[in-house]
């Protein structure tokens, strides 16, 4: 599986994490064990999902390491990304 890979390192819970995008794409933002379930593809939770603009801004749930995965659900295709984090404070 290809994807787009974002090692957010610790994030506190209200964290907003905009990721901008320049195709449509499949944004997942998950937590340190869903994101090694994701990579063996077994069944994870995630926020996010297909991404119909951009940025698409996504609030992390609870403090913790994060990981933004970036694909075209199975499918194939190019996309440039970025991702920029706003801490709770911030992001009012």
């Amino acid at each position: 599986m290809q994807f787009v890979h974002y090692d957010l390192g610790h994030q506190d819970r209200g964290t907003v994490v905009k990721v901008t995008l320049d195709s449509r794409a499949v944004v997942r933002l998950m937590d340190e064990s869903n994101f090694r379930v994701y990579r063996s593809t077994g069944r994870y939770k995630f926020v996010g999902g297909e991404a119909l603009r951009s940025p698409l801004p996504l609030e992390v749930p609870h403090s913790g390491r994060w990981h933004v995965a970036i694909d075209f659900n199975g499918g194939s295709g190019q996309v440039r990304s970025s991702v920029d984090l706003f801490p709770a404070a911030e992001a009012a």
